[in-house]
């Protein structure tokens, strides 16, 4: 990719103003073109040291946007550090290609509305509908798993991209079969009927690894405060409150809890029963409720179990009909200490067994019957008078029947935190239906066992996976859909015994219909459900059950399926956290614990979510987010990185183009403009890397030299033993600062060194093989984290053929000379930045030469070359340092200007105009000028000096000051 120029040092030329963009599109295509990819992938294909990477599918449904790019920049930063150690590995990238997400999309461009469309695509065919279905959910993987894997070239990632793993796979699919066989062995799969959060639109339940925390919203409900009369008693009532008001037709009972003490109060004729904390806000003040509110009683809610009520809805068909099957447990009131608080509503919770899981727990407790009144789509179901096929999720209807019976004592608007369909959005309802599950508590404390073992980072992270393990209900693994795994559970439904098949060999086996027109096809909906098999128990002719798995069991089965024996369990995996300690995390290691007994993975990198700059979540109906491409044009894919890579993993990233921006300010642009001025001026001075220029560590005899390699030394250590621990942010920082130091101090400090007014050739020589040192070496050390910058610089300095092919910087302790030059410098440093504060107090310049500084100091003076330095610096010609007792270092100035110290300052001033002149008529640093102006300074030795700083052939008198060049 390099390429000579024709001058004396054989470096290209530099742009000044670098289109960053450009360049990483450019270079991009040359490690393609040029075989760089596939020899990085080959690099230490003989190597008997592994590393063990595991990428965590990315999901193949849209194009990336720019919060994919933090957990993929840190899958590639330890891929390419431990490739330029001498790892081998399988660079092995993951597409998550089956389940919901894919669905609605494809829903969305066809514009289906429900199922019954989805089965009706091909009319009147539904077998040929779903096959077109699941072929279209198929057709958009692969369209987005291309345009995934370009993303991922444009952001720098080396992948085996022709060799990436998919969720849809039948080896993914098939090992799943395996693992749920294996499940079943010991007892672990059953059947069972629960109540849980289902997607109307979707027409499937949501089990608890989905709803995350980015699986609320804050919405508003209308809540209603009802009367439920009491049985035998005249004008009393229980007061109970719910946001659902569909719920209240499927009522079977009224849960208090029996530890809080309730009130009777009275309230003009009628008598209500309520929490006594409550009645305020319930109730409101006397005033409020009127003249004859007055509270009769205290009891405790223990003395309410076993009251019996009357329902608003008792004489709707469906729940006349559980009612007269279980006349003792109907609508009474129960003791439910763990559901009832005081916190809202009036300290009764109506129950709903078929319409709330916490709901359904207590009914079971309590052997409560259980009333089923919507359908999928959550409409009501037959049986339900008046409300029967209207939409559950409309109140109206029901609080008008509450009104006008006589129920309703109030109605509110309320928001709160609600569950929505984490990829439709559509609000949740609960629903009691028939799930498949995996049963967790004969696995939990081994699960336990094998978290404790992994290294977890950010540290917080191991506890916040055990609270999930510990907490965790069973996981519910079937979804009533069509684009997913194919559960292998062939239920009988004359005797209901099941079978597991744990893969294709025993499929074929136990087949006795449908095998031929199943082959050839992957395991998926509708052609696996051709094959029947006999049950194993009746010898009934059995079908596969209609459900499709968790997605989760897609990701969670890849350490299985992907991974050879003997690179398992994975040395590193790293995801964005808020989600993935009850996804990916989660369902690695239950099936890990199941199939292995140990942990699937070693180490662990979580990280936080990337927010737009206004600290908000990236949303496109907000206009804050940024898809990936936009991005990538518009910042370059470096400074992204650079961004992702300096955050603390443990907190969310501001993510924005001012942000980005400011970014490249701080560190891309100094970075590239210390290459330019390396090259310029080696351009200049004719200088040429050495053989050993690559490898040997220079000899200097400069102070600064000395220095800058002793920092150098430190910030490879630093970024070697953060990457060792996982841990990136610290050495990316480091960097920067060495950066800064680089760029405001060496460069700055060695300026007079190199170029035409320099002298000293042994000087000179040892500031570029210090400085190319400096930059090849900071380009190894850079490459995982900034692959295009460090690539161009590389290889335009050492015309090797690419930075990635190069090992990582040797690591090496600081010689004791070494740490008092840094310690040493530190305090120059320090007595820089309070003389030139010095300076300001009393208004003088820094180009105004100065007789003194003194320093007082807590520490001994440095070595004579740091107080040359300093002097430098400060433009004195002396410097005196002072240990004493102060807490910090001051500098105090000699302020007198004589007359040959004015004259020097006037010189310097003058330097500065003509470089400024220079600069705006675009001189190179060859061209040589003549300089007019009025009042030469009369000092021939400073007449000299300006010429040989500013390439002038000559000064002459004039009215104006003017820079000519000369032809």
């Amino acid at each position: 990719m390099a390429k000579k120029s024709k001058n004396g040092s054989g470096f290209e030329p530099v742009a000044a103003n670098p289109d960053f963009p450009k360049m990483e599109q450019e270079l991009m295509i040359h490690w393609y073109e040029a075989g760089i990819f596939k020899k990085y992938l080959a690099k230490n294909s003989k190597s008997k040291k592994l590393f063990r990477f595991l990428d965590g599918p990315i999901t193949a449904n849209n194009p990336m946007g720019v919060h994919h790019g933090w957990g993929r920049t840190y899958k590639d930063v330890w891929q390419r550090y431990k490739n330029m150690q001498g790892f081998k590995q399988r660079f092995q990238n993951g597409f998550d290609a089956q389940g919901l997400w894919v669905e609605v999309n494809v829903e969305k461009e066809l514009g289906l509305k429900s199922k019954q469309d989805i089965e009706n695509l091909v009319k009147g065919n539904t077998f040929a509908s779903i096959a077109k279905f699941v072929e279209l959910c198929k057709e958009r993987v692969r369209k987005f798993s291309a345009i995934q894997t370009d993303q991922s070239k444009r952001l720098g990632y080396f992948m085996d991209w022709d060799n990436s793993y998919n969720t849809m796979s039948d080896e993914n699919n098939y090992m799943i079969w395996h693992f749920l066989k294996v499940a079943n062995e010991r007892g672990l799969i059953y059947e069972g009927v629960d109540s849980v959060p289902w997607c109307p639109r979707c027409a499937t339940a949501i089990s608890n690894h989905e709803i995350l925390t980015e699986g609320y919203k804050e919405l508003t409900h209308t809540a209603v405060t009802v009367k439920y009369p009491i049985v035998g008693r005249n004008n009393e009532y229980l007061l109970v409150w719910t946001t659902t008001p569909w719920t209240l037709p499927a009522n079977v009972a009224i849960a208090v809890n029996p530890k809080l003490i309730y009130s009777r109060v009275k309230v003009g004729n009628d008598i209500y029963y309520l929490a006594r904390s409550r009645i305020i806000p319930v109730l409101g003040l006397p005033a409020q409720a009127g003249p004859n509110i007055e509270v009769l009683e205290e009891l405790a809610g223990e003395r309410l179990v076993n009251v019996t009520y009357q329902s608003p809805f008792d004489n709707l068909p469906a729940v006349q009909k559980v009612k007269l099957e279980n006349p003792r447990s109907f609508h009474r009131v129960v003791g439910g200490e763990e559901l009832v608080t005081e916190e809202e509503g009036t300290g009764l919770v109506h129950i709903a067994p078929g319409a709330g899981h916490e709901d359904f727990v207590l009914a079971k407790r309590e052997k409560l019957p259980m009333i089923l009144a919507i359908d999928e789509g959550a409409i009501f179901l037959p049986g339900f008078g008046e409300f029967s096929g209207k939409a559950a999720g409309n109140p109206r209807p029901i609080i008008a029947a509450l009104n006008e019976n006589g129920f309703l004592l109030k109605e509110e608007q309320y928001t709160h935190r609600y569950p929505v369909c984490w990829r439709c959005e559509t609000e949740l309802v609960f629903r009691a239906v028939p799930e498949w599950y995996i049963a967790m508590d004969p696995i939990r404390n081994k699960m336990t066992e094998i978290t404790k073992s992994i290294n977890w980072l950010p540290e917080f992270c191991r506890e916040r996976e055990l609270d999930w393990i510990r907490n965790m209900d069973d996981w519910m693994i079937s979804k009533k859909r069509y684009w997913g795994l194919a559960l292998p559970i062939w239920k009988c439904q004359a005797c209901g015994y099941f079978t597991v098949i744990g893969g294709l060999g025993e499929l074929k086996e136990k087949a006795v219909e449908g095998w031929k027109e199943f082959t050839g096809h992957s395991p998926h909906k509708p052609y696996i459900d051709q094959v029947k098999i006999a049950c194993e128990k009746c010898h009934e002719i059995v079908s596969r059950i209609p459900d499709v798995g968790n997605p989760w069991l897609d990701a969670g089965i890849v350490p299985f399926s992907t991974l050879p024996k003997e690179w398992f369990p994975a040395d590193f995996i790293t995801e964005s956290f808020p989600g993935q300690f009850k996804g990916w995390f989660y369902s690695m290691l239950a099936m890990s614990t199941v199939l292995a007994g140990t942990a699937p993975f070693q180490n662990v990198l979580g990280h936080g979510t990337v927010l737009a700059e206004d600290g908000r979540p990236m949303h496109k109906s907000w206009g804050n987010a940024i898809e990936f491409n936009e991005g990538a044009d518009k910042i370059g894919v470096d400074v992204m990185r650079w961004m992702y890579v300096k955050q603390d993993p443990a907190k969310n990233l501001l993510f924005g183009y001012k942000i980005a921006d400011e970014t490249r300010r701080s560190f891309h642009l100094p970075l590239w403009n210390v290459y330019n001025f390396f090259v310029t001026y080696a351009t200049f001075d004719a200088w040429k890397p050495s053989l050993m220029s690559n490898a040997k560590w220079p000899m200097s005899n400069n102070i600064l030299d000395k220095w800058i390699l002793a920092r150098l030394k430190e910030v490879v250590k630093i970024n070697t033993e953060g990457l060792e621990k996982y841990e990136v942010a610290t050495g990316a920082i480091a960097i920067e600062n060495f950066v800064q130091d680089l760029s405001n101090w060496y460069i700055r400090r060695s300026r007079d060194r190199v170029g035409p007014s320099s002298t000293n050739i042994n000087d000179k020589e040892n500031f570029y093989q210090t400085t190319y040192f400096v930059l090849v070496t900071l380009c190894r050390l850079l490459a995982p984290l900034l692959p295009f910058m460090s690539e161009a610089i590389f290889t335009k300095l050492t015309s090797r053929e690419s930075v990635h092919l190069e090992d990582w910087p040797e690591v090496a302790e600081l010689e004791s000379r070494e740490q008092i030059i840094l310690d040493e410098m530190k305090q120059v440093r320090e007595a820089v930045e309070a003389g030139h504060a010095a300076r300001k107090a009393n208004q003088i310049r820094v180009r105004q030469p100065l007789s003194r500084a003194t320093v007082a100091a807590p520490t001994k003076s440095p070595s004579a070359s740091f107080l040359e330095l300093l002097a430098e610096e400060l433009n004195v010609k002396e410097v005196v340092w002072k240990k004493k007792r102060v807490d910090k270092i001051t500098v105090s100035l000699n302020t007198k200007i004589s007359p040959q110290l004015l004259a020097e300052g006037q010189a310097r001033e003058l330097v500065r105009l003509i470089q400024e002149e220079r600069k705006r008529l675009s001189l190179g640093l060859t061209d040589k000028i003549v300089v007019t102006m009025p009042g030469l300074p009369k000092d021939i030795k400073l007449i000299n000096w300006i010429k040989a700083k500013t390439m002038a052939v000559d000064l002459q008198p004039g009215s104006e000051f003017k820079v000519t060049k000369i032809a």
